[in-house]
């Protein structure tokens, strides 16, 4: 009799178990579908910087770029304006690779949750970057710097851009609603953070070292880019060159600069809106140009365009 008791009520605990299950786990999907709605606009915003970091580093490393490799992935987005192969060294052609292919699983994972949308018109010609150069040393540099000339230059060129993304993921992640999305955020912020230490990394090591044939440092060259994304941004320190002053390096106590953080050694973070006054090299987010001679793709970039035109 006791075995027949305990029998029955173990059975009726697991339809109980079984029911509340049935019950519940359509609400909890649910939820979880109305916060990655929420997160959209959040996570569909990067696919922009995602899309400039893959051609660039794709053609400065095999001259080609997603049209030849992942067609798909670009969705019929205008083909890049004047991107070409750069003279690098193995080594560095093998990291610029390795970018490459990162980036284009970036772009994958990111249409994995939101759809996203087709690549927006990149211009990476040199004279874009030659822009950026002339405006972080308010004046022009002769000749104009070529960022498809060398490992030094490309490498330069490598840290105009990037490491924008990469403040673009820490100023989202504490804004998502679903652990979908920050789980996709935290990996993508964690290869991205990579990236900008090994580009970082390569260039500390030659910080002393002049730029031919500008007689300007490598580690002046990052000084003022940052100065000029920080300027650009409009909302405080937010950028750090490769040497510093004391009392800006970690804990005030070392001038040399390998990775950029805060007071505590953090990470900065950057709004959508932030970033596209940089991208754009036009201090306004509402004013496209640079890189992005139509403005961005997506919800927020297109908001932020329409206002302008209003």
């Amino acid at each position: 009799m006791a075995s027949s008791v305990t029998t029955t009520t173990t059975v009726g605990r697991m339809i109980i178990t079984l029911s509340l299950l049935y019950l519940f786990t359509p609400t909890l999907v649910s939820s979880e579908c109305e916060l990655l709605k929420y997160d959209t606009n959040l996570l569909e915003f990067p696919l922009n910087l995602e899309y400039f970091e893959a051609e660039y580093f794709l053609y400065g490393s095999m001259g080609k770029g997603l049209d030849t490799i992942e067609p798909e992935i670009a969705a019929g987005g205008p083909p890049p304006v004047g991107a070409k192969q750069a003279n690098l060294s193995p080594l560095i052609k093998d990291v610029i690779t390795q970018f490459a292919y990162q980036e284009i699983g970036h772009l994958r994972a990111i249409k994995k949750v939101v759809e996203g949308f087709a690549r927006p018109l990149l211009n990476l010609s040199a004279e874009p970057f030659a822009t950026v150069m002339n405006d972080a040393f308010g004046k022009p540099l002769s000749p104009p710097f070529d960022p498809y000339a060398n490992d030094i230059n490309y490498l330069i060129s490598c840290y105009v851009i990037p490491y924008v993304g990469l403040t673009g993921y820490v100023g989202t992640n504490p804004k998502l609603q679903s652990p979908i999305s920050r789980k996709l955020v935290a990996g993508l912020l964690g290869v991205e953070s990579g990236q900008d230490a090994v580009i970082r990394s390569l260039l500390y090591e030659k910080a002393h070292e002049k730029v031919a044939p500008y007689d300007i440092s490598v580690a002046e060259f990052t000084d003022k880019i940052s100065e000029l994304r920080n300027k650009l941004g409009n909302n405080g320190l937010k950028d750090e060159g490769l040497i510093v002053p004391t009392d800006i390096g970690a804990e005030k106590k070392i001038q040399g600069n390998i990775l950029a953080g805060d007071k505590d050694s953090l990470s900065y973070g950057r709004s959508p809106r932030e970033i596209l006054r940089i991208v754009y090299g036009t201090g306004k987010e509402h004013v496209p140009g640079g890189f992005y001679p139509n403005g961005g793709n997506g919800a927020l970039a297109k908001r932020y365009l329409k206002r302008g035109n209003n």
